[in-house]
């Protein structure tokens, strides 16, 4: 989950490459969404073993509340730091 600020926008993604794909919305190759906002924070994110559950999992959390993905940022973020440097 990318973001622009703290409880600012958030973006819902999934790829099989977390740190490119992190970069390729900060350079600004994908997303027009993300570039419009500047959802360029690294905010949240999970693993999966399987990429069909990974989509599962993404189609989920796009129906989920606001209130619901900024608490679930916040179980293991609570101060919204950007992980995308302990990814490298």
């Amino acid at each position: 989950m990318l973001a622009n600020k703290r409880n600012g926008v958030l973006y819902v993604g999934v790829t099989a490459d977390l740190i490119q794909r992190v970069w390729q919305h900060r350079s600004g190759f994908v997303s027009s969404f993300t570039r419009e906002h500047a959802a360029y924070n690294l905010v949240w994110y999970e693993l999966h073993d399987f990429m069909e559950s990974a989509i599962e999992r993404e189609k989920l959390l796009k129906k989920w509340r606001r209130q619901w993905k900024l608490e679930l940022v916040e179980t293991t973020n609570p101060y919204w730091n950007d992980l995308y440097p302990t990814l490298l």
